[in-house]
This record gives C-alpha cells, sequence and structure tokens, in this order.
C-alpha cells in the first residue's frame, strides 16, 4: 500500500491508507488512545483500541480507515479537522526516548538557550517549523523579485583574498598556509559580474566576527543581492524599493495562516514608500520628540523605531527609505553625492522599525577607487581582482542587500534573530553553547 500523506487522507473517507510520520500528543482513555500524527504536509488524528505503547516524537507507520468525525468533534484549526483514521495496524519505526520538555503544547515557552541546545528537537514543534517555511516564502518572493528586475542568478566563494569592508570584524582562515578571510558579503564578487550578466541576484553566508551578542545580530547570516548596471541612484531606490515589498507582500499572501498563528498585524505595504534623507529623517525625529540627534552620523536603534512609527502613522506604510548617510561612514565602494560630497549615494530600507536592507551607489572609475582604497589605509595589491574589473569598462552600477534571518524575525515578530535561524551561530554559540575562554589564552 501507497502512503498517504495527512492532508490528502481528507479525500478519502471509508477507505483504507496507509500514514507514515511522527506522535505530535497522546491522549490515553484507557482502552481507547487518540494519537495525533504529524507528517510534511500536516497533522491527523488517529484513534484504536488496545495499542502498542508509544512515545511522542516516535517514528510510526499507521494503517487504518479513513472516517468523518462527529460534527461536536470537528477541528477547524487544522486541515484535517474533519476526519480521522481508526487504526488497524500500527508499528514503531523508531522509538523516541523520553522527551526533556513537553512538545505537545501549542506554544513551547522555553528559555532561548534551551531552545536552541535541544534544536533538532525544537525543531520539530508545528509552530517552530513553520518560521521556516515562512522564510522560505521570503526568499521565493525575493528571487520572484529579482527575476522580474532581469537579474542572472549567481553564486560566489565564502572565502576570499581580502576582507571587503576593509575592517577587523572578519575571520581569517589558514588557506594552505596562506592568509585568507570568510566573506563580510559577497558584495565584491557580485560586483565583478555587473559588466558579465549587467544585473545579477545572489543568495549567500555572510560572516562578521562582531565581539557581541545583539538580538539582531548573528555571526553567519544568509544574505540576498541585487546588483545592478546601467542605473542611476533614483533607479536604484525603485528597485530596491520594489523588491522589498514584493518580496515580502509574497509571503504575507503566501503564509497567511502562520501570521495569523502569530497574531501578526496587518502589514502596511505602500508602493510609494516615503523616502528621508538621514538629515531630513533627524529633523523629524527632533520634532517628535525632542530629541536632537542631528549630529548623529547614523541612525540609532531607537531612531528607527520612531521613524518607522512616523510612516506608520503619515503615510500608512511599514516601509521607510533613509538616504544619504555621511560618506566617511560607507565602505570604501560607496559613490559620495556630487552634489554635496560630505554625504554619499546610499540607502537604507526600514521595516517595523529596524533596518532590513542597506545599499548605495557604487563608484565605477578604477582611479577614484584606488585613491580611496590608500586613503582608507588599505592595499590595493589585496584588492588585485577586483579592480581588474573596473580597468576594463564599468557602467554606473549600485545594489542592495537584505538579511533573511532578521527579516524572518521582523515578520513574525520574533523576540530573538537566533529564533530566526535554524542553527544560529554568535560568539557564544557553534551548535551548543561554547565554554568560557581561558583568560590566558
Amino acid at each position: 500500500m501507497l502512503r498517504t500523506l495527512a492532508t490528502d487522507a481528507v479525500d478519502k473517507i471509508g477507505k483504507t491508507i496507509k500514514l507514515q510520520g511522527f506522535i505530535e500528543k497522546i491522549r490515553d482513555h484507557g482502552k481507547i488512545t487518540f494519537l495525533d500524527i504529524r507528517d510534511m504536509s500536516g497533522l491527523i488524528q488517529c484513534v484504536g483500541e488496545n495499542l502498542p505503547k508509544v512515545t511522542p516524537q516516535s517514528a510510526v507507520e499507521v494503517s487504518g480507515v479513513v472516517n468523518k468525525r462527529p460534527s461536536k468533534m470537528v477541528n477547524k484549526n487544522i486541515k484535517t479537522g474533519t476526519i480521522e483514521v481508526w487504526i488497524t495496524r500500527l508499528e514503531i519505526l523508531s522509538k523516541a526516548e523520553e522527551l526533556p520538555f513537553d512538545m505537545g503544547k501549542d506554544e513551547l515557552g522555553l528559555q532561548l538557550p534551551t531552545l536552541l541546545d535541544f534544536r533538532t528537537l525544537t525543531l520539530r514543534h508545528t509552530k517552530v517549523a513553520k518560521i521556516f517555511k515562512v522564510q522560505e516564502s521570503l526568499m521565493e518572493g525575493f528571487r520572484k523579485a529579482s527575476k522580474e528586475l532581469g537579474c542572472t542568478e549567481i553564486f560566489t566563494p565564502t572565502i576570499s583574498a581580502s576582507s571587503t569592508e576593509g575592517g577587523s570584524e572578519v575571520f581569517k582562515v589558514d588557506y594552505y598556509g596562506h592568509g585568507a578571510f570568510l566573506v563580510q558579503s559577497p558584495q565584491l564578487y557580485k560586483q565583478m559580474l555587473v559588466p558579465t550578466f549587467e544585473r545579477v541576484c545572489l543568495v549567500s553566508r555572510a560572516y562578521r566576527a562582531e565581539p557581541s551578542v545583539t538580538t539582531r545580530h548573528l555571526s553567519e547570516s544568509i544574505q540576498m543581492d541585487c546588483e545592478l548596471g546601467f542605473v542611476d541612484f533614483t533607479d536604484l531606490l525603485d528597485a530596491m524599493e520594489f523588491t522589498g515589498r514584493e518580496t515580502i507582500s509574497y509571503a504575507v499572501e503566501k503564509c497567511k495562516d502562520v501570521l495569523n498563528e502569530y497574531k501578526v498585524a496587518e502589514i502596511k505595504v505602500n508602493k510609494n514608500v516615503p523616502r528621508l534623507t538621514l538629515r531630513e529623517a533627524q529633523k523629524i525625529l527632533m520634532d517628535r520628540t525632542g530629541i536632537d540627534h542631528t549630529k548623529e552620523l547614523d541612525m540609532m536603534p531607537e531612531d528607527e523605531r520612531e521613524i518607522c512609527k512616523w510612516a506608520h502613522e503619515e503615510k500608512n506604510c511599514d516601509f521607510v527609505t533613509i538616504t544619504h548617510f555621511p560618506t566617511r561612514k560607507r565602505s570604501f565602494y560607496t559613490m559620495p553625492d556630487p552634489k554635496d560630497p560630505e554625504y554619499s549615494l546610499s540607502y537604507d530600507l526600514l521595516f517595523k522599525g529596524v533596518e532590513i536592507l542597506s545599499g548605495s551607489q557604487r563608484i565605477n572609475d578604477y582611479g577614484e577607487l584606488v585613491k580611496i582604497i590608500k586613503a582608507k589605509g588599505m592595499n590595493p595589491e589585496n584588492f588585485k581582482m577586483y579592480l581588474q574589473t573596473f580597468k576594463y569598462g564599468m557602467p554606473p552600477e549600485g545594489g542592495f542587500s537584505f538579511g533573511l534571518e532578521r527579516l524572518t524575525m521582523l515578520l513574525l515578530d520574533l523576540s530573538n534573530i537566533r529564533e530566526a535561524s535554524l542553527f544560529p551561530r554568535d560568539m557564544e554559540r557553534v551548535d551548543f553553547r561554547l565554554p568560557p575562554k581561558n583568560k590566558e589564552e
């Protein structure tokens, strides 16, 4: 007999089927036992008499007859809530040991360290697993939007001969006795492909050795990038906002049930995303809060939250674009504004109070790039392949990059970005929590 998935059983009333899955819940009423079985499609209730003893999370195979549930026993919260399977045979394929906590509750309610220390178990919880269905939909939405922009998807290395941003927050690796780095972003490589394809998109890993633990940063993250050739600053802003809107709108539409389960408020996606320069945003913030941050070179977390409140209330939009950050606070490849070189043709996209994207128009002149690299105390020889691209004709170009885990966290209103990573990496964890370092090391 072929396997039937749980949700397909709805169309097989009166028929004998075979199910394979995991025991989610057990309700033992003596002679009769109810089992909720989870497979890749969802949950289904099974019931039988004198069943062998099973434990939660055990892998089982069940044969039985599909019956309609009595109307008063219908469960409207699951797709199979109108049926149940009367068990004629139950085989335990793999018995689970006693669980360290109750996996049968609607909410796990665990502290974050426990949630992550038992990651392979907690990921089985239906509500936790749905986080990554939403994440998958965000990825699908990004790919769909970038294809509409005409991008070719590329695949770039995660080991680089130089550090992308030129800072100290890099992981150095021994590469056959030579020095190399895990990339902080795919930035340099995606720019190198613009003369080949003109418009590219990619999904990549990014590594940052930031010696801090926050609710919104990871040491290893997944980036979703676009880089576009033959564009000006306005083109870039239009493409960036289109991609952000479409990525989130796609996931919202596809995962309505999950967002409802997580009690996510309606997302306001306005096609006309409000755009403010950093200085304009700081002026609005001063008028709203009375706090003067006009001398700051970037937006602080409380500023991001407040300007998003402004966009929500005044512009009916959960997005806001901030442009023209100080040139000296941006990466070496960021183009200064020709009208005011102290500020750059850069931008951040904020969503629900947090930055989800950063990007800029890039410098496309070889001599200017070499000059800036030297001015920042870096060696042009370390960027030899990157600079080679600009020697032989680079059009006006720019791009942007999303953080997938951060986007997932914000969309579902999770309290910590680690909940939006299958196996999060930070300075305190590689799979399990790292032991304290010996001070003498």
